[in-house]
């Protein structure tokens, strides 16, 4: 695959795709299909050119993640679904020592912006941050990060320590807000069945395969 790679190091992809779906009535959503492909599956599609590798974080159907592609397929070193920052752990320790960075997506953003990797990367070198955070929509998005393995020990502190919240671990590191302004739509999660059956049909599917 084709990937950008700073100076720095090589950056390793995140899809996570480790909860429990509970707003899609109990389904893996990163099995589940928009126009026939899973949206893990397209997800790893924009995500995969920007990075050097890709980890999925998955509790559940390891093996139908690690068919998806190029992939290696990750679980939560922390039990019980406790959501995206013990993903993020689990990343950290399974990245390749040489890849500093980590960029992490939700499985359920199928429209994600097709340089969304190089502007964290920018936005965090120009900040001297060791964490950048996507904003659109006039919200932070806290699951599209570009983290620093430096963060990894705080990371695994606040797990231990019960905290879940990713927006208060991000606002304790070195961290930059990076605005996505132009393409509000490409952080749109598909969440329920109503959201997913909308995103198939017009008007939406135009306006969100913008990068």
């Amino acid at each position: 695959m084709t990937a950008y790679v700073p100076n720095e190091g090589p950056i390793t992809g995140l899809i996570l795709a480790g909860g429990l779906g509970q707003r899609m009535d109990g389904a893996d959503k990163g099995l589940v299909c928009l126009d026939g492909a899973p949206l893990a599956a397209r997800v790893l599609a924009r995500l995969a050119p920007q990075v050097s590798e890709v980890l999925i974080s998955a509790n559940r159907n390891p093996a139908a993640y690690a068919a998806l592609g190029e992939v290696r397929v990750v679980e939560d070193r922390v039990a019980g679904f406790v959501g995206p920052l013990a993903g993020l752990d689990a990343a950290f320790a399974a990245a390749r020592p040489e890849s500093p960075w980590i960029a992490t997506c939700p499985c359920d953003a199928p429209f994600l912006p097709l340089d969304l990797v190089a502007r964290l990367l920018a936005a965090a070198q120009d900040a001297g941050a060791e964490v950048a955070m996507a904003r659109a929509n006039g919200q932070n998005q806290p699951v599209f990060l570009l983290a620093h393995r430096r963060t990894a020990p705080t990371l695994a502190t606040t797990l231990a320590h019960g905290e879940r919240r990713v927006a208060r671990w991000v606002s304790a590191q070195r961290h930059v807000i990076v605005a996505f302004d132009d393409c509000p739509a490409a952080f749109l999660n598909l969440n329920t069945g109503a959201e997913l059956a909308a995103a198939v049909s017009p008007p939406w599917r135009p306006e969100m395969q913008k990068g």
